[in-house]
């Protein structure tokens, strides 16, 4: 009896330990062995991403503050892994579907879904204020990896049906360790489901380093031992991000089966705002990151290129005000809650008892209504 299990060389093949570039810090464009053989976008590919990180940037501000006002009960941000998430994000199309964790509103913007929507869950409105089918996008998930499953599952399922959509799910360097994560990798490479794993590695799972979750010498290795093709790129050069992921979705879509993307980042604020980072990490390290900023990395190149103007910022700058007035705007109206609608969308035909608690729980209302106050 033979071991007849075929491999092709990119799937054997370890990703490179220093993670692959397009432009450097200072904003030049790389070349040779450090590109991965991937080619730099066409410049209005990387303005549109520049002016999607910008924006972005300024919700993700915007954002901080309201929470920090107490005008959310929880928020945490990607400031610093726009490119990441930008980058990656802006290389699926709209029928292609999203599956995102909680520290992705910036890929959900990018996505074309509105702030007022996309901060229900963290206003404690609704848990997913926008319509997943509407916007290819699944709820953002707070436990680890299981919308990795999901996306995995989702498109098992349009591989069996000949639907051409790829599903891109995003997690973190902490998230690879859970089992969910496993799962979704072995089942993704053993049925070549068109999936594009994003591992956003911002080096720390909440307080824990990432040396405290992998031996490994990168988290894209963890690709070559499921059979499926892995890349190590900057997580903070937008143009490698989006072209390496612009080339995992077309090799997803053509029948290529899945690929694993570790995109090298920071988490330049806390893991939210219940959190004090420098119980665990030094500012040093920080400020070193934040020398590495996405955002100004693409603006040199732009600049020297000639490719963005002044008048071309002050339309993006007036863009991302405009934008954050908005989520001020939608943040600072009072919602209108119903106690009632926790029955809805529990079952398609409800129980009978389930009938009788809204019943109860609407007479209880309407009393509390009518007594004076």
């Amino acid at each position: 009896m033979s071991l007849n299990v075929e491999h092709d060389a990119a799937r054997r093949a370890l990703p490179s330990e220093k993670p692959l570039r397009l432009l450097d810090n200072a904003g030049h464009a790389v070349t040779g062995a450090a590109t991965g053989g991937f080619s730099l976008p066409g410049t209005e590919t990387l303005l549109d991403l520049y002016r999607k990180m910008v924006v972005a940037r300024r919700f993700d501000v915007q954002v901080t503050a309201l929470t920090k006002q107490g005008r959310l009960a929880t928020y945490p941000s990607a400031y610093g892994q726009e490119a990441c998430e930008i980058g990656a994000v802006s290389a699926i199309t709209a029928d292609d579907w999203l599956f995102p964790t909680y520290r992705e509103s910036v890929a959900l913007l990018t996505r074309g879904i509105d702030p007022g929507d996309i901060l229900k869950s963290f206003r404690g409105d609704w848990h997913s204020g926008y319509d997943q089918r509407a916007h290819r996008t699944s709820p953002q998930t707070t436990p680890l990896a299981t919308q990795a499953l999901h996306a995995v599952g989702l498109a098992h399922a349009a591989r069996l049906r000949h639907d051409p959509i790829v599903a891109l799910t995003f997690m973190g360097d902490g998230a690879t360790s859970e089992g969910d994560a496993h799962e979704a990798f072995n089942f993704a490479a053993v049925w070549q489901t068109p999936t594009v794993f994003i591992v956003q590695n911002n080096q720390f799972a909440i307080s824990v380093p990432l040396a405290r979750q992998t031996h490994a010498a990168t988290l894209a290795d963890k690709a070559v031992g499921y059979g499926m093709p892995g890349f190590h790129v900057d997580g903070n050069d937008v143009a490698a991000m989006y072209a390496v992921t612009h080339a995992a979705v077309d090799r997803a879509r053509s029948g290529g089966g899945p690929t694993l993307i570790e995109g090298l980042t920071y988490r330049v604020e806390a893991h939210t705002n219940s959190d004090d980072p420098t119980r665990y990490r030094h500012a040093r390290d920080v400020e070193h990151w934040k020398r590495r900023d996405p955002i100004e990395r693409l603006e040199k190149y732009l600049v020297s290129e000639g490719a963005l103007t002044e008048a071309t910022r002050s339309e993006i700058t007036d863009a991302a005000e405009a934008l954050a007035a908005h989520t001020r705007e939608v943040i600072t109206t009072e919602a209108e809650l119903d106690p009632l609608e926790l029955f809805d969308h529990v079952y398609a035909n409800p129980r009978a008892a389930l009938l009788e608690q809204r019943a109860r729980l609407e007479a209880e209302l309407a009393e509390a209504a009518a007594e004076p106050r």
